[in-house]
């Protein structure tokens, strides 16, 4: 009588731990796209960042942001095309700490231009680049779906006719997971 009662406990604790796993975030089961605004490049550089992000699964996804300038004055970037694809290291749903390798396709005011024999010649050009790069952060989702993250990274420029050697990658997001 003990075996059989000690085997239907531990049958009942069983059965009650696995339910509760497949609960424990049952918000992310069908929301696999996310819209965030960066908060930080629209405060500190005027920059309106708008992301998409699309789940592949728990532990990866990609996406894109898009980087504007609101103004011609006080920074040097016109606007930027980022691609980027995620790596979620954390036993929650796309959530926690990423790894992030990331693509920019950017315009920027050129000032100067480097000339062999004459130095830094005045340029009142633009200047088209790509570059690559990676970002580690962290997502922060709650149970109705709004999202906050935090994200820092560095690349490589490829771009021959840029000045800047590498380009960043920065920011603290808002948005909303559906």
């Amino acid at each position: 009588m003990k075996k059989i009662t000690f085997i239907i406990l531990v049958c009942v604790t069983t059965f009650a731990i696995a339910q509760e796993k497949e609960k424990k975030y049952p918000q992310d089961i069908d929301k696999k796209t996310e819209i965030k605004i960066n908060a930080l490049t629209l405060i500190a550089a005027k920059w309106i960042d708008v992301s998409y992000e699309r789940l592949i699964d728990e532990e990866s996804s990609y996406g894109v942001a898009v980087t504007l300038s609101t103004d011609d004055y006080e920074t040097d970037l016109k606007y930027a095309l980022t691609p980027y694809y995620r790596r979620y290291f954390s036993g929650k749903f796309a959530r926690g700490f990423f790894v992030e390798g990331f693509g920019m396709l950017y315009s920027a005011k050129e000032y100067y231009y480097y000339d062999y024999y004459y130095g830094y010649e005045p340029n009142s050009g633009n200047e088209t680049g790509f570059g690559l790069g990676i970002s580690v952060g962290g997502k922060f989702v709650s149970k109705k779906g709004f999202t906050t993250e935090l994200f820092l990274g560095v690349g490589r420029n490829l771009s021959e006719n840029s000045y800047d050697d590498a380009i960043g990658r920065v920011g603290i997001s808002v948005g909303y997971r559906f």
